[in-house]
């Protein structure tokens, strides 16, 4: 069957074949190299490890020596970070941050525009990482108005970035500036919502945990001291007269003094796993993670000089001129018919029998048998 001309004009010879047949192989191969960034989004956990696997990808489908990421700072004045992969170790001579002042790689983020590097022994901003590099191409990596960073790209050879390989990398470095828009709005997310939980979970008068992440955490101390078998205390502290101090010096001077107790409270804290907490009103509460009665009463008779010696004035007080406190402690191993209230309650009884001998004291208190009156 004989072809048409046109048909004939359309196959050409084995020279247009190899032709097309190339540039179907870098078109799926850009493709590829597309469709496996996107992913990257999704895939690392950190912005860094998102980047690390770009680089990766690209000198896994491209003959590329080294390709690096160098991301510019928010005020766009330096780089600070940067991650790289390649078949040649990258050595520059100086670390971060890095003003854009410097190098090609800076002269692409100061004019915005992509950089040829043909030959990098004539070119007067050129860093050698490589003595092995003889071209090079830096791309803007840019999303809307945002310059994120560049795209940095070595070869052996002089002649490697053609203009269809740099098309083909110009396309990559849209899809990656997309990529690392969306880890950055990611990880903006992740911080916000980590910073509304720290919220949620904070007492707005006094800065420290609120009742609610008090309620979390005992539940997870008494699961964890029963597993472990060791005991948990808890410190209920009371502010003596506190109606009296708001009737007579005004609830701003009541919520100040309440904010210097959780102050000096936290702070004579020695332990990262000790709990300070506002339970309610005026009243707080100290959380001590394997700590028996012993130093639980210690740490409270301590708690309660430091108030005194902190001398708050008190006009309206009968117990002293300035600020006291009453405490109740409790230390209990938890065990396997008990709940965490049964800690609370001990505690709670202790701080009320404080009170009722006379305020600005410590008292500590046992655990009721379940179903004990």
């Amino acid at each position: 069957m004989r072809r048409s001309t046109a048909e004939r004009h359309d196959s050409g010879g084995p020279a247009a074949r190899g032709h097309r047949q190339g540039v179907r192989g870098e078109r799926a191969t850009l493709t590829e190299i597309l469709a496996e960034v996107s992913a990257q989004a999704l895939q690392g956990e950190t912005l860094e490890e998102v980047l690390q696997r770009i680089v990766d990808c690209i000198t896994r489908h491209l003959p590329v020596a080294i390709a690096s990421i160098i991301l510019l700072d928010e005020e766009g004045t330096h780089f600070v970070q940067e991650v790289w992969a390649g078949k040649l170790e990258l050595d520059l001579p100086f670390g971060m941050p890095w003003p854009i002042e410097r190098g090609a790689a800076g002269r692409c983020a100061r004019t915005g525009e992509a950089q040829l590097i043909a030959d990098v022994e004539h070119d007067p901003d050129y860093v050698p990482g490589n003595a092995h590099v003889r071209s090079e191409y830096i791309l803007p990596i840019r999303h809307r108005s945002r310059l994120h960073g560049v795209l940095n790209l070595e070869a052996t050879q002089a002649d490697f970035f053609t203009l269809e390989v740099r098309a083909m990398f110009d396309a990559v470095a849209s899809q990656i500036a997309g990529t690392i828009h969306l880890a950055r709005v990611v990880r903006e997310l992740e911080l916000a919502n980590r910073k509304l939980e720290q919220l949620s979970m904070s007492d707005g008068l006094t800065g420290i945990a609120n009742r609610r992440c008090f309620d979390q955490r005992l539940g997870e101390e008494w699961t964890r001291h029963l597993r472990d078998r060791r005991p948990l205390a808890l410190l209920l502290v009371d502010v003596d007269c506190f109606k009296p101090l708001n009737d007579a010096c005004g609830h701003l001077y009541g919520d100040e003094c309440l904010r210097e107790l959780a102050r000096l409270s936290s702070t004579m804290i020695e332990r990262d796993d000790v709990l300070v907490a506002r339970y309610g009103g005026e009243e707080l509460a100290l959380l001590l993670p394997r700590s028996d009665q012993r130093e639980a009463r210690r740490r409270a008779e301590h708690l309660r000089r430091r108030v005194e010696k902190l001398a708050l004035a008190h006009p309206a007080s009968a117990i002293a001129p300035h600020v006291t406190v009453s405490i109740g402690v409790c230390a209990m191993r938890p065990g396997g018919t008990q709940s965490p209230d049964a800690l609370i309650d001990a505690a709670d009884r202790a701080l009320y029998a404080a009170k009722a001998r006379g305020r600005n004291r410590v008292v500590v208190g046992r655990a009721h048998p379940p179903g004990a009156p």
